[in-house]
C-alpha cells in the first residue's frame, strides 16, 4: 500500500475518531446536562426535606412542650380537685375493682377516728371490721356479724341501695355508692344529722299537732255535749209547757224559748260542722237522691219563717231535667238550707227563687248542675263580696248586727261545694239583692227523667193570674215547654178582662192583691163556669178547706213541684164527679196514714185504730238509760200520754241489770254515762244474749254530734240513734216502731197524741 494510501487512511481513521469522539463528548455533554438536572432535583428534595425535617422537629418541640404544660394543668387540676374533695365536709373515698382503698378524703377518713389501718389498700370488708370492732358503729338491733354481712351483700350488689348508719356519737351519714364500668366504686358519706334531728322535730311537732286536734275534737264534742244536755231540757219542757193550755202571752214565751233554744244548737252544728271540714275528717257519703224533692223539702222547712215576713218562695227547676242524681243529699241539703236560708233572713220583702238547671255530659252520665240562688233582700256592698266567703264574717258591722248567725255559713258550705268538686260564685248589688250560683257536677240515677203529662186534648190554651213577675215567668215558661199558649195578667181584673174563649185554663194565685184567688173564682164561676181553674196557695190548710176545693179543680202548694203541676194538668181529664171522690179518698187517707217524722222535724204519730185489747196483754217494756235527772223527766213527761212500762237506769252497769230483771221491749240508751257508757252497756248486753233467742231494739240518745254518724253507733250494737234535744215524735216513732207481738198498743184509745216542733 502506498504511503499516500496509507496517509489517506489515517486521515478517514483520525476523521473517524474525531466524529466519535464529538459524538462521545456530545453525550457526555448530555449526561452530564442530565445528571446537572438531577443533581438539582436531588438537590431541592434534600432541601425540602430538611425544611420537612426542620419542621418536623419544631413541631415535636411544640408538642413536647403542649404536652409539658397539659401535664402541667391535668397535675393542677388534679390538685385542685383533691383539694376541692379535702374541703368536702362529708366523706369522699375511691374503691377498685377489688374493692381496696385507692384514697379518700379527710371527712372519711375522720370517721375512723384516726385508725391508722383504714389507708389506701386497706379492703372494704376490713373497713366494716373496723367499725364494728372499735365500736364506731350503732348496729341497733343487729349483731355485729349480721350488719357486716348486710353491709357487705349491699356494697357487692351491682347497683347498691343508699343507706343510713347511725354513729355512736349519735351521728347519721348517708352512704351513696356508685359502681363504675371497670368495677372501680366512687364512695360517698353524707353527714345527715341535722335533716335527721330536723325530720324528728317535724315528726314530734306532727305529734302534737295531731295530738291538739285529736284534743280539739274532743273538746268540740264534749262541749256539744255539755250544751246539748241542758238544751235538751230547755228544748224538751218548752216543747212539752207548749202541750199544755196555755194564753196567748204564754204560748208566746214558751216559743220563744224552744225557738231560741234550736237557734243556739245551729250555731253549734255549724261550729262542729266547720271543725270537722277544717281537720278534714269530713265524709261525703253519696247514694241516690231526688233533688228536686230535696229542693222542695227545704223550702217547706223555710216556708213558716218566710210566710211569717211576707215572702214568696219560688222553685224554677227545669222543666225536662233529671232529678235523680248520685250525691250525698245530707249535704247538698245542708248547702240549700244554707243558701235559701240566708236569703231569706237577709230578705225583708219579695221573693227567694232558687234556680236549677244543668248541662248534660251523656259520655259519663253525668250533668254539671248550675244552681243559683236569688233574692230582693238587702244585697252585699262591694267592698265585702271579696270576703263573704270567709270564716266568722258577716256583711253588716258586728257593732249594729240585725241578724244572728255564727258567720260559718257560707265558708262552710264553700268548703262542701269543693269537697263535691264544684265551685261557687256571688252576684250582688247593696241594697237590690242578690244571687247566689253553685256549680256542681253530679251523676244520674237510673230512673231520673219526669215525663210530660198526657195533657187533655182540649187543653190548649193557660191563663196564669200572679201579682209576681218572677212567679209568671216561671209558670210561663214550663207551660210553654209543654206546648201551651200562654196568658200572663197580674190581677183578678186583669183576668177578667182578658178572658176569652180560646182559654181552656185559669191558674191564680191565692194572694192577689186588689181581687184574690178566691173572688176571681166566683167571678169565672158566674161568667166562665166551664173554664176550670187551679189555684196556687202557700198555706196547706187551704188545700183541706171543702169550701175552697169548690171552686177550683186543684190546689197546688207553692213552691210548685213538676210533678205536682203534671198531675194537675192531667187530672182536668177525670170527669168532676170522680175528681171530687178521689180527693175525698185522699184526704181520707192523708188523715189515717201515719207521717214518718224526719231528724229534727216533727210529725203526728200513728191514730190507734185496733179495738179493745185483752185483759190478758201486757203493756210495752220500755228501758231509758240516762244520767241526767233533768233529761229523765223531760223524757218522763214526754212519754206520759202512752201506755208503757217505763223504767229508768241511772247509768250503763245498772242499764246491764234492769235488762236482766227487767227483760225490755225497748231500750233508750244515752251514750255518756258515768261508770259504764253506753256502747260499753250495750256490748255487755249483745253478749248476754248471745245465750238467749231474743235481741232487744237499742236506739241510743246522743249529744256528742260529732260522735253521732250511724257508722259510730251501729258498730257499738245500737240499731239507731237520736240526737238531743229529743223530739216527741221521734220518741213516739221509735216506740211504735217496736211494739212487740202480744203487747198492748201504747196509744190511748182517748189520747191525742200528736206532738210540737
Amino acid at each position: 500500500m502506498s504511503l499516500a494510501e496509507k496517509l489517506a487512511q489515517e486521515r478517514r481513521a483520525r476523521l473517524a475518531a474525531e466524529r466519535l469522539l464529538e459524538l462521545k463528548q456530545a453525550e457526555l455533554t448530555d449526561a452530564n446536562r442530565k445528571l446537572g438536572r438531577h443533581a438539582l432535583a436531588l438537590t431541592k428534595r434534600i432541601g425540602a426535606t430538611q425544611a420537612e425535617i426542620a419542621t418536623f422537629r419544631d413541631e415535636n418541640e411544640k408538642v413536647k412542650s403542649d404536652l409539658n404544660t397539659a401535664n402541667e394543668k391535668v397535675e393542677q387540676a388534679e390538685r385542685r380537685l383533691w383539694h376541692s374533695i379535702q374541703a368536702f365536709q362529708d366523706g369522699f373515698a375511691f374503691f377498685d375493682s377489688n374493692s381496696k382503698l385507692i384514697g379518700a378524703n379527710t371527712a372519711y377518713l375522720n370517721i375512723f377516728e384516726g385508725v391508722e389501718e383504714v389507708s389506701p389498700g386497706v379492703s372494704y370488708v376490713r373497713i366494716l371490721q373496723v367499725l364494728t370492732d372499735e365500736g364506731l358503729i350503732d348496729t341497733e338491733e343487729l349483731s355485729s356479724s349480721a350488719w357486716r354481712a348486710m353491709m357487705t351483700e349491699r356494697w357487692m350488689s351491682p347497683m347498691p341501695e343508699p343507706t343510713v348508719v347511725r354513729l355512736w356519737n349519735d351521728r347519721y351519714l348517708k352512704l351513696i355508692d356508685q359502681r363504675g364500668h371497670d368495677g372501680d366504686v366512687v364512695s360517698l358519706a353524707l353527714d345527715i344529722t341535722a335533716t335527721v334531728h330536723y325530720e324528728e322535730e317535724l315528726r314530734a311537732a306532727r305529734e302534737r299537732a295531731e295530738a291538739a286536734n285529736r284534743a280539739k275534737s274532743a273538746f268540740l264534742a264534749n262541749m256539744s255535749h255539755e250544751i246539748r244536755t241542758p238544751m235538751n231540757g230547755v228544748v224538751g219542757m218548752a216543747e212539752l209547757l207548749s202541750d199544755t193550755p196555755l194564753s196567748e202571752e204564754q204560748q208566746l214565751y214558751a216559743r220563744t224559748i224552744k225557738n231560741s233554744g234550736e237557734a243556739l244548737l245551729v250555731i253549734i252544728n255549724d261550729v262542729l260542722d266547720y271543725s270537722k271540714i277544717e281537720a278534714e275528717k269530713l265524709v261525703l257519703h253519696p247514694e241516690p237522691f231526688d233533688l228536686e224533692a230535696c229542693t222542695h223539702e227545704v223550702i217547706m222547712l223555710l216556708q213558716a219563717n218566710a210566710r211569717d215576713k211576707g215572702l214568696t218562695l219560688l222553685v224554677d227547676y227545669d222543666l225536662f231535667m233529671p232529678t235523680n242524681f248520685i250525691g250525698d243529699p245530707g249535704r247538698i241539703r245542708q248547702i240549700l238550707t244554707n243558701l235559701i236560708g240566708n236569703a231569706v233572713k237577709f230578705t225583708n220583702e219579695g221573693h227567694v227563687t232558687a234556680r236549677i238547671t244543668g248541662v248534660p255530659h251523656p259520655e259519663d252520665n253525668t250533668v254539671m248542675l248550675h244552681i243559683s240562688i236569688e233574692d230582693s233582700g238587702i244585697g252585699i256592698p262591694e267592698d265585702k263580696i271579696q270576703h263573704i266567703f270567709g270564716e266568722f264574717n258577716q256583711v253588716e258591722d258586728e257593732t249594729n248586727r240585725q241578724f244572728e248567725g255564727t258567720g260559718l255559713g257560707l265558708a262552710i258550705t264553700e268548703r262542701l261545694i269543693k269537697l263535691m268538686d264544684g265551685e261557687i260564685w256571688v252576684e250582688s248589688e247593696f241594697g237590690q239583692g242578690s244571687c247566689f250560683g253553685f256549680r256542681l257536677p253530679l251523676v244520674v240515677a237510673d230512673g231520673s227523667q219526669i215525663n210530660a203529662p198526657e195533657l187533655p186534648e182540649d187543653l190548649s190554651c193557660v191563663m196564669i193570674v200572679d201579682d209576681m213577675e218572677i212567679n209568671r215567668e216561671i209558670l210561663n215558661r214550663q207551660l210553654q215547654r209543654l206546648g201551651l199558649t200562654v196568658i200572663p195578667v197580674s190581677s183578678g181584673a186583669e183576668a177578667l178582662d182578658a178572658m176569652t174563649p180560646e182559654v181552656d185554663l185559669v191558674i191564680t194565685d191565692r194572694n192577689l192583691r186588689g181581687m184574690d184567688g178566691l173572688k176571681l173564682a166566683r167571678s169565672l164561676r158566674q161568667a166562665w163556669q166551664d173554664v176550670p181553674a187551679l189555684l196556687l196557695s202557700s198555706d196547706p190548710a187551704d188545700a183541706q178547706d171543702p169550701s175552697i176545693r169548690d171552686l177550683f179543680a186543684g190546689v197546688l202548694l207553692k213552691p210548685l213541684p213538676r210533678g205536682a203541676l203534671f198531675s194537675a194538668l192531667a187530672a182536668l181529664n177525670t170527669p168532676p164527679a170522680l175528681d171530687s171522690a178521689l180527693a175525698e179518698q185522699d184526704a181520707d187517707s192523708t188523715a189515717s196514714a201515719p207521717s214518718l217524722p224526719t231528724d229534727g222535724a216533727a210529725a203526728p204519730a200513728p191514730a190507734a185504730t185496733q179495738d179493745a185489747p185483752p185483759s190478758d196483754q201486757r203493756l210495752m217494756r220500755i228501758l231509758a238509760a240516762e244520767d241526767n235527772r233533768t233529761n229523765q223527766l223531760v223524757f218522763r213527761k214526754m212519754v206520759k200520754d202512752l201506755n208503757i212500762d217505763l223504767r229508768f237506769a241511772n247509768n250503763g252497769l245498772e242499764a246491764v241489770e234492769l235488762y236482766q230483771s227487767f227483760e225490755p221491749d225497748l231500750i233508750f240508751m244515752d251514750i255518756s254515762m258515768p261508770k259504764m257508757d253506753g256502747k260499753e252497756a250495750t256490748q255487755a248486753i249483745r253478749a248476754l244474749e248471745q245465750n238467749s233467742q231474743r235481741r232487744v231494739q237499742i236506739v241510743a240518745l246522743t249529744a256528742h254530734a260529732m260522735d253521732g254518724d250511724a257508722d259510730g253507733i251501729l258498730a257499738a250494737g245500737l240499731d239507731d240513734y237520736l240526737t238531743k234535744p229529743l223530739r216527741k215524735a221521734l220518741i213516739y216513732e221509735r216506740i211504735i216502731k217496736n211494739l212487740p207481738q202480744g203487747a198492748l198498743s201504747p196509744e190511748p184509745q182517748d189520747s191525742d197524741l200528736r206532738a210540737t216542733g
